[in-house]
């Protein structure tokens, strides 16, 4: 839910979207100073850095090093190479400069609609096209339709990417590693360039298995982008990461030299420190969030039974079907002006997000819960 209602005793955590209406991430604790809204070892990294006076450029690989050291304890991968990293300014700055290593003015790129609405927009502003293969059932990847895009996408030229979201936005859906075993298999046979934004990885609900693309059988061509941005709310310290499967080495050393002056060092700082020492926090996130899924579950229930939820496994998001409430393409709009609830429109989402919202989940249980009784009231 992207909300802007006020709760007394309550700070909000902004969250970044490229959507108009940028949504307000709240924290579910008191506001009080036993609880602070970031992680204690990232504020005090951050405030160490400027004590110093380390405001410079970023350099080194440190950050490369603590992503590798969490993804080994935490999806029981070690498959990170710091020789085969990049330091970028952000994922999807990553994503651009990843999409133009491997293809060029004109390719087109694969998308999984419906997604996250920046895939179509900085696709479009690289002078490259987008091809659809929309989710299949259960909001999968379809194997099918993704076969038949793949197909479409290199008649011309033979050259092609796909951007992979993992795991999904806005669906929540985590990926299986014998769905992105196929997807690197598909993506030998069309000689296609997978590059995966994996910036919800951290956010995988607790109990479900997070696959990184790049340890599956296969995808030694493929290029990942990760940051701790999403995980521990550090959007606004701008930094990330990109990497390299064993065969895309030499693409990643193409990456223009300039294009790692664009990450800031207070934010590599901030990120390092979340990745090493702030894991904690983040399991007392992760278990806000199931919470706060099961009340949204219950509330739809009980307010809105005819909105169908689909139960997501990742990302502080929801993806609401609203198509049987009756209010047309972009009921987003009908929420905001009737209920004064704001939600991201499905509209922009690509197929399949017609009739749509995106609801933002990481916020207090009072604020969720106000939320879905105005979006009831609206109806009536």
């Amino acid at each position: 839910m992207e909300t802007s209602v006020p709760i007394p005793g309550i700070r909000a955590r902004r969250s970044p979207d490229t959507h108009p209406s940028t949504p307000e991430r709240v924290r579910a604790q008191p506001d009080d100073n036993s609880s602070p809204p970031l992680a204690g070892p990232v504020v005090r990294a951050v405030a160490d850095a400027l004590a110093l006076g380390d405001t410079g450029y970023p350099a080194g690989t440190a950050y490369a090093e603590a992503l590798a050291a969490f993804a080994a304890q935490r999806w029981n991968w070690d498959g990170i190479a710091v020789e085969r990293t990049a330091i970028v300014p952000d994922v999807m700055l990553g994503v651009v400069e990843m999409i133009r290593l491997v293809t060029g003015p004109g390719d087109p790129v694969v998308v999984n609609p419906p997604v996250y609405p920046p895939f179509f927009q900085f696709v479009a502003h690289m002078d490259r096209r987008v091809v659809e293969a929309p989710l299949g059932a259960g909001l999968r990847i379809d194997p099918a339709a993704l076969e038949e895009a793949f197909r479409q996408a290199t008649a011309a030229t033979g050259r092609a990417a796909f951007l992979l979201c993992s795991p999904h936005n806005p669906t929540g859906t985590v990926h299986t590693a014998d769905e992105l075993a196929a997807v690197a298999a598909l993506a030998e046979r069309y000689g296609v360039r997978v590059v995966a934004d994996e910036i919800h990885a951290p956010l995988v609900a607790p109990g479900v298995p997070f696959v990184p693309y790049l340890s599956v059988p296969g995808a030694g061509r493929g290029l990942s982008l990760m940051s701790a941005s999403k995980g521990w709310n550090l959007a606004g310290l701008k930094a990330a990461l990109a990497l390299a499967g064993p065969k895309a080495a030499t693409d990643l050393d193409r990456l223009p030299e300039e294009v790692g002056h664009g990450p800031s060092h207070v934010g590599v700082i901030a990120h390092t420190a979340a990745l090493r020492e702030a894991t904690g926090w983040l399991d007392a996130l992760l278990a806000g969030l199931e919470t706060n899924r099961s009340l949204l579950a219950g509330l739809l229930a009980e307010h809105l039974p005819a909105i169908r939820l689909h139960p997501a496994e990742a990302t502080y998001l929801a993806w609401l079907d609203c198509r049987a409430l009756g209010l047309g393409d972009d009921p987003a709009q009908v929420f905001l002006d009737r209920g004064r609830v704001a939600l991201s429109s499905g509209l922009p989402f690509g197929s399949g997000g017609a009739g749509h919202v995106r609801l933002n989940l990481a916020t207090s249980p009072d604020i969720l819960t106000e939320g879905v009784r105005r979006m009831a009231a609206a109806l009536r």
